[in-house]
């Protein structure tokens, strides 16, 4: 039998780190679009989103060592784009209210 020893002080000090990184991106995707360029602000906001849950997946889930499970998660990460970016592709043209939108509307300049 293996036995491992586990600091389990360093892994603490892991956790606290990886929270403020969580901590810090969720506040990034509150302030990014009122920042930024607005076209800029879903591809932002997707990135976000996917290194927020890559985070947890990783250090949370326990998956860090993880080979099989790893590419199984990349895998549905993929396939989820895919279904979410072609479900926006048939959404947004099919927008009916894009004049009352604060995100479709033509801005004034």
């Amino acid at each position: 039998m293996d036995t491992k020893i586990v600091n389990y002080q360093e892994e603490k000090k892991v956790y606290y780190k990886v929270l403020i990184g969580l901590l810090l991106l969720t506040a990034v995707t509150f302030v990014q679009p009122h920042l930024f360029m607005q076209s800029s602000t879903f591809l932002a906001q997707m990135l976000i989103a996917v290194v927020k849950a890559w985070l947890i997946l990783i250090y949370y889930m326990h998956l860090k060592g993880e080979k099989l499970i790893g590419a199984m998660v990349w895998f549905a990460l993929f396939l989820v784009t895919v279904f979410f970016v072609i479900v926006i592709g048939i959404d947004v043209p099919n927008f009916q209210y894009g004049a009352e939108s604060h995100i479709t509307a033509p801005t004034a300049h």
